[in-house]
């Protein structure tokens, strides 16, 4: 049962439950110790609790009922702990992902292997929402960026990189607006996010993110 990308709106907690509750069930069902080799993150067989890094804060994660838990930092807001796609996200990622490491490379999600997949959404919901959102705020971008220590990068007026799971980078990319000009973004993936992650992961992935965008300035 993939992730219904139409979905991102929901209001009513069925349709959240529905597809987080089939999760959770695959979840209870997989191999704990199956789940920490392949991935290489550490899983304590007494506590019974994966460790995991997402978007730069540390959680432990228990297994079978998926509790989350930050370890203390700076950031001031968990979305693995506060957000139901960020957290269906993850658990897919324990399920069906892999440890992988990028060439180097950065692909747009139209460049991806499924990349007509859901191409206008993402579109809408991740790149028009990031440039409209900061496009003309680069200094809040940069306080929520440097919050969350994220590393700068050389593209467009402002661009940064962050590490969403161990060995996954992504690129966010802005370019400031003008009298003519409205402003514009892009967000880039390291080339080995098909490894682990589907159309639909990717489109939730960008949606996660922005949306955590606007928590992290409120504690910066």
């Amino acid at each position: 049962m993939p992730f219904n990308i139409n979905d991102l709106n929901y209001e009513k907690d069925s349709k959240e439950r529905m597809p987080w509750e089939h999760y959770l069930e695959l979840y209870q069902e997989a191999d704990p110790q199956e789940i920490a080799a392949r991935l290489s993150i550490p899983y304590d067989s007494e506590k019974k609790t994966f460790t995991l890094t997402f978007l730069g804060s540390v959680y432990h994660i228990t297994y079978p009922d998926f509790q989350v838990d930050h370890v203390s930092d700076e950031m001031g807001f968990y979305p693995l702990e506060d957000m139901i796609y960020a957290k269906i996200l993850t658990i897919r990622f324990l399920l069906n992902g892999a440890q992988s490491t990028g060439t180097g490379s950065f692909k747009t999600y139209r460049e991806m292997p499924w990349g007509e997949v859901y191409l206008r959404q993402f579109d809408g919901r991740c790149i028009k929402r990031l440039a409209f959102s900061y496009g003309n705020r680069l200094a809040d971008f940069r306080k929520i960026m440097e919050h969350i220590k994220a590393v700068p990068v050389k593209y467009g007026d402002m661009a940064y990189e962050i590490s969403i799971y161990p060995g996954y980078q992504i690129r966010m990319i802005l370019w400031e607006g003008d009298d003519e000009f409205p402003p514009s973004s892009q967000i880039l993936f390291s080339d080995n996010f098909p490894v682990s992650f589907a159309a639909e992961d990717m489109a939730v992935m960008g949606d996660v993110i922005i949306g955590s965008l606007k928590a992290f300035l409120k504690v910066a």
